[in-house]
């Protein structure tokens, strides 16, 4: 994979200042999501889970809590029966737009994300993991926002998610990272590819069923 150390350096630029920014501007209505969230159900504001950064090395991704207590902290959405039925009725507004991964702008603020990369998988995802290898694809910072996410997001399959990660990390340089972050914003507006509980949707429609 080439370097990229003058790129590097000036996205942490960016992503230190502008997370910065972004956490004054949207204290307000990040506590009132909080207190949302608070009032819907019982436990803590913030969901805490072990994901994979760059380098394979873990952290700690932060999200507003979206799902009941009860739910296994370590599955993949796609991998629960009736993911629906795990998601609290605030959790599903804040899920379809995005609002529950706002909490992120800290992890970008210390470090461990940027704003654009792949997304950080689950520490157990090995299949995702074993495919990102192949493009170099965990040798970046995660990001908050990817070229996956805004080609597909839960409709692709892992194996096309893990390829779209990899013409990222071919592609990637400030320029190209701006246009992704204003493609985000519309798809994010227009709610594309938020499948609750699906990974790889788009192709499972185009299969006939077995008799």
């Amino acid at each position: 994979m080439k370097k990229k150390p003058v790129y590097s350096f000036l996205k942490r630029c960016f992503d230190l200042v502008f997370s910065f920014v972004a956490i004054i501007l949207l204290s307000l209505p990040l506590l009132i999501v909080a207190i949302m969230v608070k009032c819907d159900s019982k436990g803590p504001v913030f969901f805490k889970q072990d994901r994979i950064g760059k380098n394979k090395k873990i952290f700690k991704i932060l999200k507003f809590r979206s799902m009941y207590t009860d739910t296994d902290p370590n599955a993949p959405t796609h991998q629960l029966d009736h993911a629906d039925a795990h998601i609290t009725k605030v959790g599903k507004f804040i899920r379809k737009t995005s609002i529950d991964e706002l909490p992120q702008l800290f992890n970008i603020f210390a470090g461990q994300m940027s704003f654009v990369g792949p997304r950080p998988a689950l520490w157990n995802q090995d299949d995702l993991i074993a495919e990102r290898d192949k493009y170099h694809a965990n040798e970046v910072k995660p990001g908050l926002t990817g070229l996956a996410q805004i080609s597909g997001r839960d409709e692709l399959e892992i194996p096309v998610k893990a390829k779209f990660d990899g013409e990222y990390v071919e592609k990637r340089g400030i320029f190209y990272d701006v246009g992704l972050l204003f493609r985000t914003v519309f798809s994010v507006f227009r709610h594309e590819g938020v499948v609750e509980g699906g990974t790889g949707e788009m192709h499972k429609e185009e299969k006939p069923e077995k008799q």
